[in-house]
């Protein structure tokens, strides 16, 4: 297993390179300019002349390297990745892109964290009741629930919440923004924040698990519904084994190959977060950070982000392949 993942690891380099050119060509010949609007902004502060404002974008295209070719400014981000660098910020005050990535990754994987986590916990164990109860008043119920929950729009369903349980028209019960309360960080007490920041997350996290908590329990469902009709479930029946041990060691087992298939985006899902969400909420996360990234062409941000999601991507394969060995024995590295 050892030099199947080092071989892997290997190969994700030039996979990653092709992926950055082609990112960067395509953030490159996409229209609009940063230093065009920063000129024009710095001009009218000034005193509204077109000669300091053509001053200023020439200065500031100089100060980013917007003014070489674009293979010089390939070279010049990837020689600053060798380093571990994504640059700076072009419409962030020139703050580093690590700072910025990490503030808002550290927001966007608490929510994404605890819906993944939730998410996983409910949906297979109750994937696999729905396919033992298979037609019966229960499934078809639960199964209709499932369709509808699947169905609804997340921003619609956190409009919703938000109106009902966080407007003083209802119940103002949670929060409306934000991960935390000011007061509570100033105060310094942990137990404090902890609670707070758990108030905050409650509605995010259970619009975030709601869609794909319905869609991973189908699939469940429909993968161990499958299972079941196969032969060998059928002869470990005739042997007389007991149903949980069928259901539970040979049929369960053999249906989390697409199940951890799906689990491939889970890692680069967390980066992307939900943007609608994040905007909804008032989240200062990583989908918003991308949003506002790409409106404003602040292309070393897009390409940090790019970059590493791409990166979690092919990671996230790595690991569903490893899973596969483990949970089918038939399935080798070879």
């Amino acid at each position: 297993m050892f030099n199947y993942i080092i071989k892997r690891l290997f190969i994700m380099v030039p996979t990653l390179i092709g992926i950055s050119i082609i990112a960067f060509i395509v953030i490159k010949l996409a229209p609009g300019d940063p230093s065009r609007s920063f000129g024009r902004e710095a001009g009218e502060m000034v005193d509204k002349s077109e000669q300091v404002a053509a001053e200023n974008i020439a200065e500031f295209r100089r100060l980013y390297g917007l003014d070489r070719p674009l293979h010089m400014q390939y070279a010049m981000w990837i020689e600053k990745l060798v380093r571990f660098d994504f640059g700076r910020s072009i419409i962030y005050k020139n703050k580093k892109v690590s700072e910025l990535l990490f503030r808002s990754l550290i927001v966007t994987l608490q929510i994404q964290f605890a819906s993944i986590l939730i998410i996983y916990l409910i949906s297979i164990p109750l994937g696999i009741f729905l396919s033992v109860k298979e037609n019966t008043l229960v499934d078809r119920t639960i199964t209709v629930i499932l369709f509808i929950l699947y169905s609804l729009p997340s921003f619609f369903v956190a409009i919703l919440l938000l109106s009902f349980f966080a407007s003083s028209d209802y119940f103002m019960i949670f929060p409306t923004r934000g991960i935390s309360s000011v007061d509570v960080l100033k105060n310094g007490d942990l137990l404090a924040i902890i609670i707070d920041r758990v108030w905050h997350l409650i509605l995010p996290v259970f619009v975030v698990s709601l869609a794909n908590y319905a869609y991973l329990s189908m699939q469940m469902r429909a993968n161990m519904l499958e299972v079941l009709r196969q032969n060998y479930i059928l002869t470990a029946k005739a042997k007389g084994l007991k149903e949980s041990v069928v259901i539970f060691k040979h049929a369960a087992r053999n249906s989390m190959i697409p199940v951890i298939t799906i689990f491939a985006t889970v890692l680069p899902m967390m980066i992307g977060g939900s943007v609608i969400l994040e905007y909804v909420f008032q989240i200062d996360g990583m989908g918003k950070l991308m949003f506002e990234s790409i409106l404003q062409r602040d292309y070393n941000v897009i390409m940090a982000i790019t970059f590493l999601s791409a990166f979690l991507t092919l990671l996230g394969i790595l690991i569903s392949d490893i899973l596969y060995v483990i949970v089918d024995p038939r399935i080798s590295f070879d």
